[in-house]
Formats: structure tokens, C-alpha cells, sequence
């Protein structure tokens, strides 16, 4: 019987920390990509891979014989080198890899501290990853454990009060630098989530009612517009209805820029938001003295008060995280000893078999049935106070197990 293969758990990515918005452009995963990393995943055997790909980062969360496994399924599905990676990624294995999802789910790894819309792209993740048989029990419980920790944060702590969100700060950034916001006329291409927030933001903080939506695909736009009772216009109509606006959020999904300099020909001054990665405004745009372009990541840099406030709530976040990490890890230290267990048992369970055998042929009056129930629960007796020991014991755990193993001769393999 072939062995199976010993694997650990990764954490691979790149994030705003190291890599600018045109690097994490190249290593963003579209909706069909990510469908094809998690088949090309399966198909190689991978037994659990959990992916995010947001405007801040693109990580992968999975087992692997070796990360580099992890690494080529990203670039060879992304305009990314393996090269470039290396300059700006990250590679995190075990318990720091569990750490940093905890991190990263919680808000405390956001671009804005406090961010929580990551948690909701981690739920998703995990929800695609089931359906192709790619979550396995390790890697669900994790992402439970972190959604634990991210409700509990946002309820025990101030870590997310007020809006802490890339489309609040865009709402934030041009309520600061445009006179008579109320007034303007508002073009949002895009209603993606992102896009669908930056709406609620502008709706609820702004008081205008001349923003319009675009989307290429227009239902979309239309059940957002629907809610806050705004104007939906075609996508052919983007040209015309850029030049009328005062300001333009652009909030697509798209791999290559959507918006151009040629596009525009009105000479009044334009203010352009692209809250998008890859960025979806070309930078061609700002050859025209009348357009302002404002990228994401330049967002990011604006410090309120809010934000300053919510640092103080960081070592409150941070002992959440170990309380729920403490308790994950609990978890794994016992499933580290079923593989031994099981093991015990089965070898236990042949030489019953055996002895039993031996038995049948000696007694000619042998009780088959009273004989499996006495050997049975001798079994259970003995398996349970192996189980007890590496439980109570944990710190010498490691090298009980490796003991036990020598001395029944067992060949257990654990992934964790």
C-alpha cells in the first residue's frame, strides 16, 4: 500500500504592505480564474485550498507537499511571475499560517484598520472551496474559528467604529475636497460589492440625488439603484455620461483598464476615483489638466481620527484572536493523536483476530460472541488510556506518540 504523502499547511500571498496597486493587479484572480486555480487544485491532488483575491491582497490558504505547489497554481493563472512574487509575497506555515488568517479575517492586517469586509470574502471563499470538495474538516474549522473571532471583535471592541471601509474612505476623501457635494453630478461604474458601498456611502453622507449607475451588466446596477431610488444608464452610454459628471467613482472588476483618456472631452474639472486592482482608469488620464485621478491606494493613506481612536482597541482585538486561536489550536493538538489512536486500535484488532483464530481451532465449544465482546472492550479500555495519556500529557505529546509508534511498529502520517 502506497503511503500517503506528507503535507502541511500554507499561507501564500502578497498584500498592500509590499506590493503597490499595478503589482497586485498582476497577481489578481478573476471570478473564472479562481474557478480554474480550485480544479487545477483538485486535479493535482491538493486535498484543501481556501483563496481571497480583494482590491489589498491575494493569498492562498491550503495543503501542499511543498508551498511552491501553492505558488505556481497563482501565477500560472495570473499575468504574475514566479519571480516577482518572491519580491513582494509572504509564506507563512502551521500556526503562523493559522495566525494570519485570524490577522487578516479580524481586520487587524486590513490597508484601513478595521476594514471587515475581508471576512465576508473569506466566508465566500470557504463557500466555493465545499462546493468543489477543496475544505477539509482542518481547514472549515479554521475559517469558523475566524469568523468567531471577527463577530466578536466587531461586538467587544471599537476596533471597526464608525465606517471602516475603502468606499467610506472614498465618500470620506471627496466630501473633503469637493465644494457643494449636493449638487454635483455623480457617475458610479460598477456595482460590484465595493461598488454597491460606495453607493450606500455616498447616498447616506452626501444628501445628492444626481448620482447615476453603470454597470456592464445592467440588472445589476438596477437592483442597487432600486434601493436608494437612483438613475441607471446603459453601458453604451458610459462616454456621454462620464463627460456630464463632476465626479466618477470607478469600482469595476475588470482585468484591463475601462477608462480612458479618450473617453473624456469636457474641459470642466473631473475628479476620478478607481477603487479598483487591477486599476481600471488608465493613467493616461491625467495628461488632461482638468482631471484629478485618485487610486485606491492613496485613499488608504488618509488618517481620520476615527482610525487613530481605533488603535487604542488593537491588544483587546489581539487577545480575542489568542483566546479563539488557543482554542483551535486545542483542537488540533488533539487531532494530531487520532491518526496514533486509530492506529493502536487497528493493530490491537489483528492480533485479536489473529489470537481469536488460534483459539477457534484449539476449543471445540468455542463462544465466538462472548469472545469478541470481551476482546472489544479490552481494546476500547487500552486505546482509551492511550488517548487519556496524550491528552493530560500534551507537552511530551510528541514524543509519546513517536514511542508508541516504535513500539507497535505503526505508520500513522499527519498533515497538520
Amino acid at each position: 500500500m502506497q503511503q500517503k504523502k506528507q503535507t502541511s499547511f500554507y499561507a501564500i500571498g502578497l498584500s498592500y504592505k509590499k506590493a503597490d496597486a499595478e503589482v497586485r493587479g498582476h497577481f489578481s484572480l478573476s471570478d473564472h480564474a479562481k474557478q480554474t486555480v480550485l480544479d487545477q487544485a483538485k486535479a493535482n491532488g491538493i486535498e484543501s485550498l481556501v483563496l481571497i483575491s480583494t482590491c489589498n491582497r491575494t493569498e492562498l490558504y491550503g495543503f501542499a507537499e511543498h508551498p511552491y505547489q501553492l505558488i505556481h497554481l497563482l501565477c500560472e493563472n495570473t499575468k504574475g511571475t514566479v519571480e516577482e512574487f518572491q519580491e513582494v509575497a509572504y509564506l507563512y506555515k502551521g500556526k503562523e499560517a493559522i495566525r494570519h488568517m485570524f490577522r487578516v479575517g479580524s481586520g487587524l492586517d486590513s490597508q484601513i484598520l478595521g476594514d471587515f469586509e475581508i471576512i465576508s470574502q473569506l466566508k465566500f471563499a470557504a463557500r466555493a472551496s465545499k462546493k468543489q470538495g477543496l475544505l477539509n474538516s482542518f481547514s472549515e474549522r479554521l475559517v469558523n474559528s475566524v469568523i468567531q473571532a471577527s463577530k466578536r471583535i466587531k461586538t467587544e471592541t471599537e476596533l471597526s467604529s464608525g465606517a471602516t471601509s475603502v468606499s467610506f474612505a472614498s465618500v470620506h476623501y471627496i466630501m473633503n475636497n469637493i465644494q457643494d457635494i449636493s449638487d454635483k453630478n455623480i457617475l458610479l461604474f460598477g456595482t460590484g460589492k465595493i461598488g454597491r458601498n460606495t453607493c450606500e456611502n455616498l447616498v447616506k453622507h452626501t444628501q445628492n440625488s444626481h448620482i447615476t449607475l453603470i454597470n456592464r451588466t445592467k440588472n445589476k446596477a438596477e437592483e442597487v439603484a432600486g434601493k436608494f431610488n437612483l438613475i441607471v444608464k446603459d453601458y453604451e452610454e458610459l462616454e456621454q455620461e462620464i463627460n456630464h459628471s463632476d465626479i466618477v467613482v470607478v469600482a469595476t472588476g475588470a482585468q484591463n483598464p475601462t477608462v480612458y483618456k479618450s473617453l473624456i472631452s469636457t474641459n470642466k474639472p473631473l475628479l476620478i476615483l478607481d477603487l479598483s486592482i487591477p486599476k481600471n482608469v488608465n493613467e493616461d488620464v491625467t495628461e488632461l489638466n482638468n482631471v484629478t485621478l485618485v487610486h485606491l491606494d492613496d485613499l488608504a493613506r488618509i488618517t481620520d481620527d476615527n482610525i487613530e481612536k481605533r488603535r487604542a482597541f488593537i491588544p483587546s482585538a489581539e487577545a480575542i484572536i489568542d483566546e479563539i486561536m488557543s482554542e483551535f489550536n486545542a483542537w488540533l493538538d488533539t487531532l494530531k493523536f487520532v491518526p496514533t489512536i486509530q492506529a493502536i486500535k487497528h493493530k490491537l484488532t489483528d492480533l485479536k483476530n489473529s489470537e481469536l483464530n488460534t483459539q477457534r481451532k484449539k476449543i471445540a465449544d468455542f463462544n465466538e460472541d462472548q469472545a469478541e465482546l470481551i476482546t472489544n472492550n479490552f481494546i476500547q479500555k487500552i486505546t482509551n488510556q492511550f488517548a487519556h495519556h496524550l491528552r493530560e500529557d500534551s507537552n511530551s505529546s510528541d514524543e509519546s506518540i513517536a514511542l508508541i509508534k516504535k513500539i507497535f511498529q505503526l505508520e500513522t502520517t499527519n498533515n497538520v
